[in-house]
């Protein structure tokens, strides 16, 4: 499979069809998903990084489970908005995924999530490292999926 652009993914959903919102980190893998009518991203949990097909095997399973029938996910673009071998490694995570899971993809510029996320958990919900630790990644990949969502709904 290929990567898509988001207007292209968006294209090939079925009605009420879900999408699965991704942050690969290096250590764990935020996931998000949306609602039926794509119009709010909510965290879904977290997996430990690991070998690509155990990770796909989970995501084919969710997807079934939740009638999700895309991915969006998340790119740490450089600042300058280049690609940087990080960007480069999601993406090729992210085609290598989608290949295996037979779900479409598109890639969105997660620039700065986790750090907004973060300030959020400071300063808003008070929580301490430890839990924010728990909790940052499947909440920047709604933050990742949420944009793509507000995205969508301005076409």
């Amino acid at each position: 499979m290929t990567l898509l652009s988001l207007q292209d993914l968006a294209a090939t959903l079925p009605p009420h069809a879900r999408l699965l919102g991704i942050d690969p980190g290096s250590k764990q893998v935020g996931l998000a998903m949306s609602d039926v009518l794509r119009m709010v991203a909510s965290p879904l949990q977290i997996l430990k990084r690991g070998k690509l097909g155990p990770m796909a095997a989970h995501i084919g399973a969710l997807a079934r489970e939740h009638g999700i029938a895309g991915m969006v996910v998340g790119v740490p673009l450089s600042l300058d908005g280049s690609f940087g071998p990080a960007a480069q490694a999601a993406r090729d995570w992210a085609m290598a995924l989608s290949e295996q899971t037979g779900l479409p993809a598109c890639l969105w510029d997660e620039r700065l999530s986790s750090a907004a996320v973060n300030r959020m958990l400071i300063h808003e919900a008070d929580l301490t490292r430890a839990r924010r630790a728990e909790m940052v990644d499947k909440l920047a990949a709604a933050y990742i999926l949420q944009a793509a969502l507000d995205r969508l709904a301005a076409l």
